[in-house]
């Protein structure tokens, strides 16, 4: 059995030490996609004429197409289109399109969650004379955060992991480091483990939380 768990170990500094890129991609992203995603389900909700059929096949593109391909199109195919896109940053990207892809994802959480507010909630509004922005802001939205909490948390650990695809365009993050160190010594099994492992880690404990 060719196994280095001593070099296993030795890996864990080197590799970790870029565990905040990794927080800081996925964190932002993750705020980008509840925001981007609460206000596309706001629209979808009361069903504005045009801007909700728009955007119901821009849903469908982006949760039907692979998130390495949509990271490749932000950073290699818009700059094609628009030039002065051509300095964006690998990082900026990928923030992109992850943020892009979850929102639509998010969208229907947040839509099932507007749908299971007892609509008398929304009448009582009403009731008292709430603008529809007053009763949304202080009645409605907080129950739906309420509701959307579990599958939203879901999310972030997805959106966690999957900025691993950040290293195919550069991004020198955890698997990027773990492809380096690997690509030298080519004890590649135990480079990705520690990659896999620190994943792990950070799944239980968000998940926990």
């Amino acid at each position: 059995m060719n196994f280095d768990f001593n070099y296993m170990i030795s890996l864990f500094p080197k590799i970790i030490e870029y565990l905040p890129i990794v927080l800081y991609m996925g964190t932002l992203s993750f705020i980008l996609a509840i925001i981007i995603g609460l206000l596309l389900a706001i629209i979808m909700n009361y069903r504005v004429p045009v801007i909700h059929q728009i955007l119901l096949v821009l849903i469908s593109y982006f949760r039907g197409v692979p998130t390495l391909i949509q990271i490749f199109i932000f950073y290699f195919g818009l700059p094609q289109l628009y030039p002065s896109l051509s300095s964006i940053e690998a990082i900026s990207a990928v923030i992109f399109a992850l943020s892009m892809k979850n929102a639509a994802y998010l969208s229907e959480v947040f839509r099932s969650s507007f749908l299971a507010v007892d609509k008398g909630q929304f009448e009582a509004c009403e009731s008292v004379n709430m603008t529809k922005w007053q009763g949304l802001r202080t009645v409605i939205l907080p129950q739906v955060f309420r509701i959307a909490i579990p599958s939203t948390g879901n999310y972030y650990i997805m959106m966690i992991k999957e900025t691993s695809l950040a290293f195919t365009i550069g991004v020198v993050d955890m698997l990027a480091r773990a492809k380096l160190e690997s690509a030298v010594t080519y004890k590649f099994l135990e480079a990705y483990l520690v990659v896999g492992i620190i994943y792990w880690a950070i799944t239980v404990i968000l998940s926990y939380l």
